[in-house]
C-alpha cells in the first residue's frame, strides 16, 4: 500500500485517476460483502445447545459466537486473534464554529501520544495484546518529526489536510470521499494479510462528534437534537449551538441515504470515510470488526447503506455516553457488550470489549459437549454428538439469519 501525498488541495495531480481507482476498489469490495453462512450459523446454534451448561446461560456471548461462526463459514470459528486497532486521525473545518473547547492542534499532539504509547488506548491495548496502528487520513498540521519517528506504527495516508466547515460548504469533494473510503479498505486488507484476525476501528479528531451527529441524523432520520451530544464536555449553551450547527449543515446540503458517498462528501469527516472502508474491507474478507463509539457507529451506518450485510461482520464493543450512538446501534441492529459510560474514542471501548469477543469464541471451541463429557443434560439423557466438531471450511450458502436481537449501543464519543 503506497503512501499518498499530504496536501489540502482537492485537485492535486493524479487525483482524478486515483478517484476512479478508488471507485473501482469500492465496487469490487461491495461485491464480496455477503450475509452470514446459514449452515455454519445452524451448526453453531446446535453446538451451543449441546455444551455443558444450561442452554442460553452465556447470554449474548452465545450469540457472538454464532455470529462469528456464520461470518467465518465454519463451526467453531477461528479465534479472533491477534487483533489490531487502527486509529484514523483527521481534522475538521467545523471546529471553527466553536463546537469543541479543545484546540485543533490536539489532533496532531494526540497522534504523537499514540505513537509514544501514552494514550488510554495504548494502555488498554497492552492489557489485551492488541497492536496499535495510527493512520493519518487527514490531520491538518504537519506531523514532521512525528511522522518520521512513527515507523510502521504510523501509516501516512493523508487525503487532504482536514475537511472544510460543513456548516458553510461540503466537507470534501466526492473524489476525496472515495479515496478515503478506499484507503480504509486498503488498511483493513493490509492488516488481515499481515495475520490479524480481528480488527478494531478507532478514531482521533477534534470536533469529530459534530459530523458524526450529522451522519447519524441522515441515516436514521433522527432529529439533530436527539443525536448530538457533549463530546469532550461542552456546556449547555455550546451544546445548543452545536445542535444548530448540525441542523444548518443538513439544511444546506440535504444529504440523502440513497447516496452514502454523497453524504460523506457533504457532512462527513475523512476518518468517517476511512472507517467506512475499513468495515467494508474487513467484511469482504470475513474478518470481524469490534466497533468503538459514536464515530465508528456513524461510519458503520454509511457502510450499511452501501452493503447491508456489513453489520453482520461487526460486534458492538460498548455503548457510548453520546446519545447518537445508541440511535446508530439500533439502526445497525447491534447490541453493546458493555456499558461503562465511556466517551473517549480512540478505540478504547472496543479494545476493552475484545476479551469478551475472544471468550465467546473460545467457549464454543473448547467447552465439552454433554455427550463427550458424559454429563446428563436437563432432559435426562445424553444428546449425542450429532454433528461433531467439524471445523472444515463451509463457505456455501451465505444467506444466514442475523444473530439475535442486538439492539443496544457501541462505544466512546471521541476527543471531538
Amino acid at each position: 500500500m503506497n503512501d499518498r501525498p499530504n496536501g489540502r488541495q482537492n485537485d492535486r495531480p493524479g487525483s482524478g485517476d486515483e478517484a476512479r481507482a478508488a471507485g473501482e476498489l469500492l465496487a469490487h469490495t461491495l461485491r464480496l460483502v455477503a450475509p452470514l453462512d446459514a449452515a455454519a450459523v445452524a451448526e453453531a446454534r446446535d453446538r451451543q445447545a449441546r455444551l455443558t451448561k444450561p442452554r442460553g446461560s452465556l447470554g449474548v456471548l452465545e450469540e457472538v459466537s454464532v455470529q462469528l461462526a456464520g461470518l467465518a463459514g465454519r463451526c467453531p470459528p477461528p479465534m479472533p486473534e491477534p487483533a489490531a486497532v487502527a486509529i484514523f486521525a483527521a481534522d475538521h473545518g467545523v471546529h471553527a464554529q466553536g463546537v469543541s473547547p479543545w484546540p485543533q492542534e490536539v489532533t496532531a499532539q494526540m497522534v504523537a501520544n499514540f505513537l509514544a504509547g501514552g494514550a488510554a488506548v495504548n494502555a488498554f491495548a497492552a492489557q489485551t495484546g492488541t497492536r496499535v496502528v495510527v493512520v493519518d487520513i487527514g490531520v491538518a498540521g504537519d506531523l514532521g518529526d512525528i511522522a518520521r519517528a512513527g515507523g510502521d506504527r504510523l501509516l501516512s495516508r493523508r487525503v487532504r489536510s482536514g475537511t472544510a466547515d460543513i456548516s458553510l460548504e461540503p466537507a470534501m469533494t466526492r473524489s476525496d470521499a472515495l479515496i478515503a473510503v478506499a484507503t480504509g479498505i486498503d488498511v483493513a486488507v493490509e492488516l488481515i494479510d499481515g495475520g490479524h484476525r480481528c480488527l478494531i476501528a478507532g478514531d482521533m479528531g477534534i470536533a469529530n462528534t459534530t459530523p458524526s451527529a450529522a451522519l447519524i441524523a441522515v441515516f436514521t432520520g433522527a432529529d439533530p437534537a436527539e443525536v448530538t451530544g457533549r463530546g469532550t464536555g461542552i456546556d449547555e449553551a455550546t451544546l445548543r449551538h452545536k445542535v444548530d450547527v448540525v441542523r444548518r449543515a443538513l439544511t444546506r446540503h440535504t444529504p440523502s441515504v440513497t447516496d452514502p458517498i454523497g453524504a460523506l462528501t457533504a457532512v462527513g469527516g475523512l476518518e468517517h470515510a476511512a472507517i467506512t472502508g475499513f468495515l467494508l474491507g474487513a467484511a469482504s474478507r470475513r474478518v470481524p470488526v469490534v466497533l468503538d463509539g459514536v464515530i465508528a457507529g456513524s461510519a458503520a451506518l454509511v457502510a450499511q447503506a452501501l452493503a447491508p450485510a456489513v453489520a453482520e461482520a461487526c460486534v458492538a464493543g460498548h455503548r457510548s455516553a453520546e446519545p447518537g450512538h445508541a440511535v446508530a446501534l439500533r439502526k445497525l441492529g447491534l447490541r453493546p457488550l458493555v456499558d461503562l459510560e465511556l466517551r473517549l474514542g480512540e478505540g478504547t471501548g472496543a479494545v476493552l470489549a475484545l476479551p469478551l469477543v475472544q471468550a465467546a469464541v473460545r467457549a464454543l471451541r473448547e467447552m465439552a459437549t454433554f455427550d463427550s463429557a458424559g454429563v446428563t443434560d436437563k432432559a435426562g439423557d445424553k444428546t449425542g454428538d450429532r454433528t461433531g466438531d467439524r471445523t472444515g471450511d463451509r463457505t456455501g450458502d451465505r444467506t444466514g439469519d442475523r444473530t439475535g436481537d442486538r439492539t443496544g449501543g457501541d462505544a466512546g464519543a471521541g476527543h471531538g
